[in-house]
């Protein structure tokens, strides 16, 4: 079973996506538009050009995970929109906001006080 802690790392594609496009398409979009490795463990979302389904793929050291959530009314509200930019990072409670319908930029949570795993001298980009 794939679950989502605060330790990962997750990547939203900006642009919709065919969702035609299996593992090894979503894989090839993550190499190439994302400038991703689809083999690092990260959690790649993607939307689809209506906007009523997302795809989660993520790769646990065995193999491949795709998920897929279809809205059964509306769309998803939020989507992240960065000019010049393929991806947006979110952290892990926000994804589950996300995957409900919801919009993670308007959640009310606490900040992170520091990152998982993160050096306190060395920062937040280098983990032990």
């Amino acid at each position: 079973m794939i679950q989502i802690t605060p330790q990962m790392r997750i990547l939203v594609a900006v642009e919709a996506v065919d969702f035609r496009r299996g593992i090894d398409g979503l894989a090839q979009i993550c190499r190439e538009a994302l400038a991703s490795d689809p083999f690092s463990g990260t959690v790649f979302v993607f939307r689809g050009r209506s906007g009523t389904s997302i795809k989660l793929l993520a790769f646990d050291g065995q193999g491949y995970w795709l998920c897929q959530k279809r809205l059964s009314k509306g769309r998803f509200r939020w989507w992240p929109g960065k000019a010049g930019s393929a991806s947006a990072r979110l952290l892990a409670h926000e994804l589950q906001v996300l995957i409900c319908g919801g919009d993670p930029a308007g959640a009310k949570v606490p900040p992170a006080w520091r990152a998982v795993g993160a050096h306190p001298v060395l920062g937040s980009d280098v983990t032990i």
